[in-house]
């Protein structure tokens, strides 16, 4: 499985763009039953900060992919941006360019199976969603593909040029419009992290199709 990162470093030109604003609530179109909540674009980078194995979702006309990607981090906190690493090479890169747009999904442990699938396979000649049976909810403002089936959160991202860093370091850029996550396992701004939700714990890529999987949360006491 190819999951690439790397962690961008340099300034970045600031670049004026539309912007896209996320309803205060919003009921899914696919399932209003869904737990997914909303999440506060202010706590955005709190979904990815820790590091997780994620899902990145491409929509460009009737062609859509889904990869898995090992590196990804929040770069500012308001407006929320994020950086993700799409080789330039894959069908997912094509997309995103094409469409200029991208979505997060964060798998948690049930999905350990297909994002290894998904991650080891290209879309450029096959429906990855219609192969491995994997049903999207559409995103509420980009109206992207997203998973919910065992995953903790998802982001919708718009995509901002740095052709660049995209070229010599594969690293894409992306400013979140609107964000939600499973209410079981991140609730008010935080990740909860225990035994009842297990099956949510996101999943870091180890290497050859082996993942670690978030546990307990410790906190820190000051020091005397």
């Amino acid at each position: 499985m190819r999951l690439r990162g790397l962690r961008p470093q340099g300034g970045r030109e600031r670049l004026k763009r539309n912007r896209f604003t996320m309803p205060d609530s919003f009921v899914h179109r696919d399932n209003p039953m869904t737990p997914f909540q909303a999440v506060a674009l202010e706590h955005a980078s709190r979904l990815i900060n820790h590091g997780p194995t994620v899902l990145v979702t491409s929509l460009d006309g009737e062609r859509r992919n889904i990869m898995a990607a090992a590196w990804s981090m929040p770069v500012e906190f308001k407006p929320p941006r994020i950086a993700v690493v799409i080789d330039k090479n894959t069908f997912t890169r094509e997309l995103v360019i094409a469409s200029g747009v991208f979505g997060i999904c964060i798998p948690g442990a049930g999905a350990i199976d297909v994002t290894y699938a998904v991650g080891s396979s290209s879309g450029r000649d096959t429906d990855k969603f219609a192969e491995f049976g994997i049903t999207p909810v559409t995103g509420p403002v980009l109206g992207l593909p997203l998973i919910e089936t065992n995953c903790a959160a998802w982001l919708e991202c718009k995509l901002i040029r740095e052709p660049h860093t995209e070229d010599a370091y594969d690293t894409c850029f992306g400013e979140v419009v609107s964000a939600a996550a499973d209410s079981r396992v991140f609730n008010n701004g935080h990740w909860v992290f225990d035994a009842s939700n297990e099956s949510l714990h996101t999943l870091h890529h180890l290497g050859a199709g082996n993942f670690a999987r978030a546990s307990n949360v410790l906190r820190a006491r000051p020091l005397p």
